[in-house]
């Protein structure tokens, strides 16, 4: 597999395997929120939107990559209380639904927001990850928006050399404090690319 495409959206019978890639990146920073992996699969299959994503794919057609941005208009990531509860019950959209939002990040002006990005395991090391960043960085050329936006945390650092690699800046090291035991890490680092 040393070839790929990349385009905006996903299918139906896609779904499934964007959302296991997503939960394959983030399940370390969301696992003791929404585990177990089955669920959090399940969640997130159904509140994942294609009109946020550009996916990379092998010549197979195997879906192999996946960014996310937000706009005004939605995110890849969406969902609410409502969303939270048909998975984890009410009880549990409680408390869940308040700690996702103290990941939420607010848009800016003449910005692109990026809503995760992740590379399947497999396809690791043959640039899906820079083709994945280039093509966010053309999504917002073509919206003529002037910035992309990212979080980097303090655990990935191979994320972050990436981003640097690829014109981000880094901003102030923001901590979160005790809910490091929550999330499983210390410290985002917002970044952001100008064109």
């Amino acid at each position: 597999m040393s070839e790929f495409s990349i385009s905006a959206g996903f299918s139906d019978a896609e779904r499934v395997d964007v959302a296991r890639l997503y939960w394959q990146a983030f399940s370390t920073k969301l696992g003791r929120i929404l585990g177990p992996d089955d669920r959090a699969q399940a969640f997130f299959a159904q509140i994942i939107s294609p009109d946020f994503a550009l996916i990379a794919r092998s010549l197979e057609g195997k879906v192999i990559g996946v960014a996310g941005f937000k706009t005004a208009k939605g995110a890849l990531t969406g969902g609410g209380m409502q969303d939270i509860a048909q998975h984890y019950g009410w009880l549990g959209a409680l408390w869940k639904g308040p700690l996702l939002g103290l990941l939420e990040r607010d848009l800016e002006p003449d910005t692109l927001l990026m809503d995760g990005i992740c590379v399947d395991a497999e396809a690791r090391g043959l640039g899906v990850g820079t083709a994945l960043l280039r093509a966010i960085k053309a999504e917002a050329r073509v919206r003529s928006l002037a910035h992309v936006r990212l979080d980097v945390i303090d655990i990935n650092p191979r994320a972050r050399a990436l981003y640097t690699r690829e014109g981000f800046v880094a901003g102030d090291v923001q901590h979160i404090g005790p809910l490091r035991w929550l999330f499983g890490f210390s410290s985002a680092t917002p970044m952001v690319w100008t064109a």
